[in-house]
């Protein structure tokens, strides 16, 4: 199987909005996704595997913030090392604008998705009190720090 990175584009929408439907309990519509496409401040990145959407990554970088909103990848095509081709994408990204960090929330119930973050660089920050819905759940705070001292790390 092959798997490439691509940016985001208006032929994505559909299975994007999909997959969000399938990984998020509160996914974003297919029109969220596509107001991405004119934010100039969003970077958003799609696997294909064998020319089939596999998952898809998102970083916002704003007001000196970079943050990622969205990481998922289709059930059938976890564990094959997408979420972490689209994150060396998004680290190849914070590389070019010279970003600190970058940070991202997650669930404290989603051990596999904490387990892949911790091995990416990823440190537990803080927490957002019930941050999420359906169910009601905190969020954890993770981060990963790309600048120690004036150094590229």
């Amino acid at each position: 199987m092959k798997t490439e990175i691509f940016p985001m584009g208006e032929e994505h929408l559909d299975s994007l909005a999909e997959l969000e439907k399938i990984c998020f309990s509160q996914p974003w519509s297919r029109q969220a996704l596509a107001d991405e496409l004119e934010n100039d401040s969003a970077f958003f990145f799609v696997a294909e595997t064998d020319g089939e959407v596999s998952g898809y990554v998102g970083l916002i970088i704003t007001a000196g913030q970079s943050y990622i909103t969205n990481i998922a990848v289709f059930p059938k095509f976890r564990r094959m090392g997408i979420a972490k081709m689209l994150f060396e994408r998004l680290f190849s990204i914070a590389e070019k604008c010279d970003l600190e960090f970058i940070s991202l929330e997650v669930r404290p119930s989603n051990y596999n998705a904490i387990s892949l973050y911790k091995s990416l660089g990823f440190e537990e920050i803080g927490l957002r009190k019930r941050f999420y819905r359906n169910p009601t759940e905190d969020a954890l705070i993770m981060t990963k720090t790309f600048w120690r001292n004036g150094i590229y790390e």
